[in-house]
């Protein structure tokens, strides 16, 4: 008899495998993401250098990491709209310009983040 707990572990294990899996994925062919780790490591540098306080650190984490997700989820909207509907349509593109503006959402907040963060120290 299997134990209920080995079946559940194995698949929470799968799960995480297949979440790196689509992380590195995104490190690996998007641009977009590309960049944007680097700019969060590079303001995590800043962060040390200007010696900002560990609240300011993880508030900062946390804005790059919705940018991070934001994207992520507007590629796969783009790449499913595409998959669906591969040519031009006028619906199609209202929806990816949809997912693009959520990522404008998340790039304003976190700029709005990060002058208040960094403002004092300049």
């Amino acid at each position: 008899m299997k134990n209920i707990n080995d079946s559940f572990l194995k698949g929470r294990a799968k799960s995480l495998k297949y979440s790196f899996n689509g992380a590195f994925l995104l490190l690996k062919t998007e641009h977009s993401i590309m960049t944007q780790s680097f700019i969060g490591v590079v303001f995590i540098a800043l962060g040390f250098y200007f010696k900002i306080t560990k609240f300011e650190l993880m508030f900062q984490i946390l804005g790059f990491g919705l940018i991070l997700t934001a994207e992520s989820l507007n590629t796969a909207v783009e790449k499913l709209c595409d998959f669906v509907h591969p040519d031009y349509h006028k619906k199609i593109g209202s929806v990816k310009d949809i997912a693009s503006g959520a990522m404008t959402f998340a790039v304003i907040s976190v700029l709005i983040l990060l002058t208040i963060i960094y403002y004092p120290y300049l």
